[in-house]
């Protein structure tokens, strides 16, 4: 089973994959995440943050991720994944599942984990100004049909594990069923 979590950076992608990897291993299944942000430094480094360097990204991904459908009961890719176009793709080509992790602007500019909103909230003159950051002054399209929406602004990291966990083990279920 192929899971695709989308959100802005900071919403908690990797804390989620990460926090559920450990439930998912005590019930001996085999999980693979698939980090964007790790995969960026390898398979995706020839991409930039164009549209189309985007969207490859996300092909390359699911690409990856169908590629340990034999070695994995449960493959999550971890990436922002801004366009629907390209979650629609995954999920037609690989069955993939969309999990939105929404997190409200405010709560992602308090949490600004890598400092890209603080740069990205620059001056345009700016030398250090980040002009293509998703969700502020890039586009990000919210997933018009999530398969589950995890809102981390609103509860604390372990509900949202929690949450994400018995979707995976209802959806895995339904998967093989």
């Amino acid at each position: 089973m192929i899971v695709q979590l989308t959100g802005l950076s900071g919403a908690g992608k990797t804390t989620l994959v990460e926090g559920v990897q450990s439930l998912l291993e005590k019930h001996s299944l085999r999980i693979e995440i698939i980090d964007g942000d790790a995969y960026r430094k390898t398979l995706c480094k020839d991409l930039g943050f164009s549209k189309e360097d985007r969207m490859e990204n996300i092909r390359r991904l699911g690409k990856l991720a169908w590629s340990f459908k034999d070695k994995a009961d449960i493959i999550l890719i971890a990436a922002i994944n801004p366009y629907e176009e390209t979650r629609n793709e995954l999920t037609k080509k690989y069955a993939a599942k969309t999990v939105w992790i929404k997190c409200d602007m405010p709560v992602l500019i308090k949490r600004d984990t890598k400092g890209l909103y603080k740069r990205a909230l620059l001056q345009d003159d700016h030398p250090d100004k980040l002009f293509n950051l998703t969700g502020v002054n890039d586009v990000y399209e919210i997933p018009a049909k999530a398969d589950l929406v995890i809102d981390t602004s609103s509860e604390p990291a372990s509900r949202s594990v929690q949450k994400f966990y018995e979707f995976l083990i209802f959806s895995r279920t339904s998967y093989f069923s």
